[in-house]
């Protein structure tokens, strides 16, 4: 076996050294002649499908339910005071944030101040207490305002955009807000402030509308539309929980303090 395989070795070498390099077959191939290609099987006509009769649209049911905001909107617009608004509130079922909170967070302050503050939706701590801004975010909250002269004991009433806490402290969905916008719109009419400091994105967006967050948002007045009120001058900021979380920006933040303060002292009386 081992001479056979030599000598084919040895047979290649020598057609190699000749000059072959390519394998040839024993007769050579008639490549001119033109070879008709098999025939392709007929393809058979699919069946066709029996007839069926057209049955008419089911119709459309639309939903009965009550309109939640509506009510919403009622209820606000029967409210006479901000104890009645608040009980309101309390009475109020559309919403499951009222089943996993433990107390309304409803506001505080001076209502008659010319100032209102509205954040975004209660914490932890302020579920617990039933007040605005009572935690730490709250606390720095305080200190800042003080910074230019400004305390909710005698300067400003606060409150939030929704009464009730979202649970684990989330971010209030657009649904929410809208759902209690038309308390809060109300909350406002009856305080009947000159100016508002928005606080937060949540907040900011809710009020003003449109796509641009709090970081374009804040720093710059805007107009906001306070249905039995009219339009009011409100000024966007950045939360405290955020500035916690992200000390650099606290400088923005006091330039939106400064902004607040030189409108303040501005104002005619």
């Amino acid at each position: 076996m081992a001479q056979d395989i030599s000598a084919l070795a040895a047979a290649l070498a020598l057609q190699c050294d000749w000059g072959a390099d390519e394998a040839l077959l024993e007769s050579p191939a008639d490549r001119l002649t033109v070879r008709e290609a098999p025939a392709r099987p007929e393809a058979r006509p699919a069946p066709e499908a029996p007839t069926r009769l057209a049955r008419p649209a089911a119709p459309v049911v639309l939903a009965t339910a009550p309109p939640a905001q509506a009510r919403a909107r009622e209820l606000a617009e029967a409210a006479p005071d901000l104890a009645a608004l608040k009980a309101a509130i309390a009475a109020f079922d559309a919403s499951p944030l009222k089943e996993t909170a433990t107390n309304l967070v409803f506001g505080e302050g001076i209502t008659d101040s010319g100032l209102m503050l509205i954040g975004e939706a209660p914490g932890a701590d302020e579920d617990r207490a039933g007040r605005p801004f009572v935690g730490a975010s709250g606390q720095l909250l305080d200190r800042m305002f003080a910074s230019v002269g400004l305390s909710r004991e005698s300067n400003f009433y606060i409150t939030n955009i929704l009464p009730w806490r979202p649970p684990g402290n989330r971010t209030p969905t657009d649904a929410e807000v809208a759902l209690f916008l038309p308390f809060l719109h109300r909350q406002v009419a009856l305080i009947r402030p000159k100016r508002l400091v928005l606080v937060g994105g949540v907040a900011a967006k809710g009020l003003i509308g449109g796509k641009e967050g709090i970081t374009r948002l804040r720093g710059r007045w805007h107009e906001v539309e306070i249905p039995g009120l009219g339009r009011l001058p409100a000024l966007p900021t950045l939360h405290p929980a955020y500035l916690l979380r992200s000390p650099a920006s606290k400088r923005d933040a006091w330039a939106d303090l400064l902004a607040l303060r030189r409108a303040l002292d501005q104002a005619p009386g």
